[in-house]
């Protein structure tokens, strides 16, 4: 079957450049048909592909009027799109995709009174909940991905989310809607018929009868056109019955939709159940109680089942009150209720947002199996009869082991809607075969049941082929002959719910190589395929969130542009692409691919922010590694890159204080700049006069100690060590503390010392007895040249660091590192990059953050209290690698109250200081750092690990902020030659 909207001229055959160039004369907003924006608007969050010619983003209806004039004369399809997480494949085409949420995405107004609001269909979700919560309003449902699905979506596929028990559908809270018709009429849609096109009541009357008794009697029954909401027991509802049509009817450009009060208070009983169908079963026994959720999921769907009660499955049931002893009492009547193993109340509002993260972010951590295969959608949202929940269950996980599958359901159990993702193989033929067999016996057995295949997500591609089965033939001809009177010309979306392409075709996973592309990392997580590290992405868009909470830190250059390319899944959407080849045709050389990361901060947020453990950052080294092998790379590659070479260079030679005057200089520093690709508008760093290991010497000598100096002299690579009495920690000399910041190193040395602990540094070059290459180099992490895709040389200062470490490795001592970047990259980039190397594994192992090694190692040692307010922000590699638990504790131990702001710095290395990333390196910084600097009382201790934390604050607020290992060691009393100062006058400072 050939798949409607290819190979018909309206799509594939249409003249590109004429079409493009008569909607940039016809409209207003934006219009794109270059190779980037059609790359990223392929895929949606189903398993569907499709290629379209260009992109519009309409600016008002006006705009959308002209768009569907040009395209009707063209004979090119219209898909309508808004946050691109569709599951089933609906917001993608092969003709003109509508971008909604660039400028059609206001609130027109709110009134609190008739508890209504007016908005425009790009409009996401917590946008409008944000402005209604004043009021003590919301809008009812709420998908998981309310911080970035639009009202418009909601709308086309009738949305619900976990409170759909207390207040419905979205279709339940829709009033009016203004639509234009393919044709380009004006519709305004309400009850009673209001805005019905013509011939739309007399097909409603005629088929009044199959009306009546065709559609399942169920909560949850989203699958097809609503038609049965025409009928006068139902209001003749044209604006309900539009709800669900997944933009095959229409165009939505305004909608007018119900407010609910909010609970003033509000409460979570814990259930726990021996298993899901359990927990399934009891779902629907709680409803006479009148619940906000019912919601359950699974033990295997949770990274950690630490704080919930006893069972391998739960549900989350929220009750609401007056007060909070009532919204209190209502969920322990609940409890009381419910037949189960275990429970808990949860009422602090911070310890139930936890939860509903962790049921939140399902959507994406159900994308791999508890053993790490991938697993998709497709039939992630059917649903039943509540009260049949429970033995459904059963006979689901039964089809599964007949076909040999897995999946994990989740979702929400009181209205019978399930949500699980299956570990079909979408690579092969056969598994391909095997996906069709399974969807036709599960679309049966979800009717056998009396219920939807689709219950939240709508049918799309995934589902619209099998409707027939749920519906019967004559009720699929009426849908049919619905579309014919909305959409005479087959304009709008093709290929959806009518006439639809078949399941198994288009897949996104059929234009990727089979066999694994050449790389650099080990992707051990994806068994070293490039492709299946890409494939990650499915589209659940948590990156492009308008703000992070809970310390999040992903994607912060998205937040700063908006723009889709700047976002994760943007990113990952182009490298899709490029692997394709059919659209970004230059493989590694691709100038789109190379463009959408150069705004990429490398920040890492993504690695744990991201459901799905998409690791931008590292494919972005892996891209420009390949991008610029054989040519030439940017200056600032050359100048950051290689950064630690620049700075031994000055070390050696004993010219800081040359250096650091000539960097006064505005002429010089300019000319520096321009020559090193830097930002003009970034101060040069001042070099310390003293690096922090010439420091270390000068101190082992003067308290003669020669030891100290070089504890590792006289030991072959590789020699076991006998500890002394005491523990000992290494000290690892990063680039940043040797160079940039020693203060910090000399502090953590005064701290560590303080706590009983003896300290070491690693072994240099002076070693002698040290094999080739170990000589020729201190230790590095390769941090530098890791960040600018320099892999080759990365790996060789890698290895050589390995080597200077053998005798360290032997030890078995922990490797202590101060600065939080080059602690992550020990800990990820170096064994994914020396995979090879056993060596690699085992220093990652042993690295140790300078609050883990204070809490480990030194667990009886109190800290000097310090008892002032902190303000600052956790380094994102560490948020996102590293945790920062540790860091809290040990804070806390000192009397530093408060929370460090989450996000990102902006500066992140070299990207801040690369010429052309000004603008979204202070942007990154206003958005949680700077405004929390400023806010904080005079009083609050400043704090960042990271230098380019602390460079940015110096650089964009003025202030100076310090390690903790700095702040902890100013408390300990005299600084006993330490030299915490930064600039002091003993000639010691930075």
């Amino acid at each position: 079957m050939t798949n409607p909207g290819e190979g018909r001229p309206g799509a594939a055959g249409a003249d590109a450049d004429a079409l493009g160039a008569e909607l940039r004369a016809a409209v207003r907003g934006s219009v794109d048909f270059g190779t980037t924006a059609r790359a990223l608007h392929t895929m949606d969050a189903s398993n569907y592909r499709r290629v379209p010619l260009g992109v519009v983003a309409p600016r008002d209806a006006d705009d959308v009027a002209a768009v569907l004039a040009v395209c009707r004369s063209h004979g090119v399809p219209v898909v309508a799109r808004g946050g691109g997480t569709s599951i089933a494949g609906q917001a993608t085409g092969t003709g003109v995709v509508l971008d909604f949420t660039r400028f059609m995405n206001g609130l027109v107004s709110l009134d609190p009174e008739a508890r209504t609001a007016v908005v425009r269909p790009g409009l996401v979700l917590d946008r409008l909940q944000e402005a209604a919560a004043p009021h003590g309003l919301r809008f009812g449902p709420d998908p998981s991905t309310h911080a970035r699905c639009t009202l418009g979506g909601m709308i086309g596929n009738n949305a619900c989310g976990s409170h759909s028990v207390a207040w419905g559908t979205t279709a339940d809270q829709v009033r009016e809607l203004s639509v234009l018709t393919a044709r380009g009429e004006a519709l305004t849609l309400g009850r009673d018929g209001k805005g019905a096109p013509a011939g739309l009541r007399t097909l409603a009357e005629g088929g009044a009868a199959l009306l009546r008794t065709a559609y399942p009697d169920l909560p949850r029954c989203i699958s097809g056109y609503a038609l049965d909401a025409l009928l006068p027991e139902n209001g003749a509802d044209v604006a309900r019955s539009f709800c669900g049509s997944e933009g095959t009817l229409g165009i939505l450009t305004e909608a007018v939709v119900d407010l609910v009060e909010v609970p003033p208070a509000r409460a979570l009983a814990v259930l726990g159940y021996p298993d899901e169908s359990a927990a399934a079963e009891a779902a629907a026994g709680l409803l006479p109680w009148r619940p906000g959720t019912v919601e359950g999921m699974a033990a295997d769907l949770l990274p950690s089942t630490a704080g919930l009660p006893r069972g391998g499955a739960w549900l989350f049931v929220e009750t609401g009150g007056a007060s909070a002893a009532q919204a209190r009492a209502r969920a322990e009547a609940v409890v009381r209720a419910a037949d189960a193993l275990d429970a808990a109340v949860v009422t602090d509002p911070a310890a139930q947002r936890a939860l509903w993260r962790l049921r939140e972010d399902a959507a994406g951590t159900a994308t791999r199996t508890p053993d790490g295969r991938e697993a998709w959608p497709g039939w992630e949202d059917c649903a039943v009869p509540p009260a049949r929940l429970g033995p459904y269950l059963r006979d689901f996980r039964r089809l599964l082991s007949e076909h040999g599958l897995r999946g994990t359901p989740y979702g929400h159990f009181g209205d019978g809607c399930i949500h699980v993702r299956i570990d079909f193989d979408l690579l092969s033929p056969p598994g391909v075969a095997r996906f069709r067999r399974f969807s036709e016996e599960l679309a049966a057995l979800v009717v056998s049941y009396g219920g939807s295949l689709s219950g939240e997500h709508g049918d799309g591609q995934a589902r619209a082929e099998l409707l027939p089965v749920m519906y019967g033939p004559d009720l699929v001809a009426l849908f049919e002959r619905a579309k014919g009177i909305w959409d005479p010309d087959d304009l709008l979306n093709p290929g959806m719910l009518v006439r639809p392409a078949p399941l198994d075709s288009g897949l996104r996973f059929a234009v990727l190589p089979r066999e694994p592309v050449e790389v650099a990392f080990g992707y051990p997580e994806d068994g070293g395929d490039f492709s299946a590290a890409v494939r990650r992405c499915v589209g659940v868009a948590k990156c492009r969130t308008a703000e992070v909470s809970g310390g999040g830190v992903m994607c912060p250059s998205f937040r700063a542009t908006g723009e889709e390319e700047h976002s994760t899944r943007g990113r990952a959407r182009l490298l899709h692409e490029m692997l394709a080849g059919e659209v970004v045709t230059d493989g590694w050389r691709s100038t789109e691919v190379r463009d959408a990361l150069d705004l990429c901060l490398s920040c890492k947020g993504c690695r744990s922010d991201c459901p799905v453990g998409v690791d931008m950052a590292t494919y972005k080294a892996e891209f420009l590694h390949h991008h610029y092998a054989g040519r030439r790379r940017p200056a600032a590659h050359y100048a950051m890159g290689w950064l630690p070479l620049w700075l031994r260079a000055v070390a050696r030679t004993r010219t800081a204080a040359a250096v650091n005057a000539l960097a006064a200089l505005p002429p010089a520093a300019a000319l520096a700049r321009r020559l090193g690709g830097l930002a003009p508008e970034r101060p040069l760093p001042r070099l310390a006069r003293e690096t922090f290991t010439r420091w270390w010497g000068r101190r082992g000598r003067r308290e003669g100690a020669g030891a100290r100096t070089h504890a590792w002299t006289g030991a072959p690579a590789g020699a076991p060590i006998v500890p002394p009495a005491g523990a000992r920690v290494v000290l690892w000399p990063d680039t940043f503390t040797e160079h940039l910041s020693p203060s910090v190193g000399r502090a953590a040395v005064r701290v560590l010392e303080a706590a009983g602990l003896r300290v070491l540094l690693p072994p240099t070059a002076r070693n002698r007895r040290a094999p080739l290459p170990a000589r020729h180099g201190r230790v590095c992490c390769g941090l530098t040249y890791v960040s600018t895709g320099q892999l080759d040389r990365a790996r060789a200062v890698q290895r050589r660091t390995l080597d200077l470490m053998e005798p360290v490795l032997a030890s078995g001592l922990p490797v202590v590192v101060l600065e939080p970047s080059c602690a992550a990259a020990l800990r990820t980039d170096l064994p994914e990059l020396l995979h090879d190397d056993p060596r690699a594994a085992r220093l990652a192992a042993a690295v140790v953050t300078f609050a883990e090694a204070l809490e480990r190692y030194a667990p009886d040692w109190t800290p000097p209290a310090v008892d002032a307010p902190a303000v600052g922000q956790t380094h994102c590699h560490q948020h996102a690698v590293l945790g920062d638990a540790a860091d809290r504790r040990v804070r806390a131990a000192a009397g530093l109250t408060g929370e460090l702001s989450g996000g990102c710095c902006g500066l992140a290395g070299n990207f801040g200081f690369e010429k052309g990333h000004y603008e979204v390196s202070s942007a990154c910084a206003e958005e949680h750092l700077l405004p929390a600097v400023r806010s904080a009382p005079g009083d609050a201790v400043l704090l960042a690990d990271g230098f380019s934390c602390r460079t940015q604050l110096e650089h964009l607020a003025g202030r100076r902020a310090r390690h903790l290992a700095e702040v902890l060691a100013e408390r300990l009393g005299d600084g006993g030659g330490v030299g915490l100062t930064d600039r002091g006058g003993d000639g010691s400072g930075d």
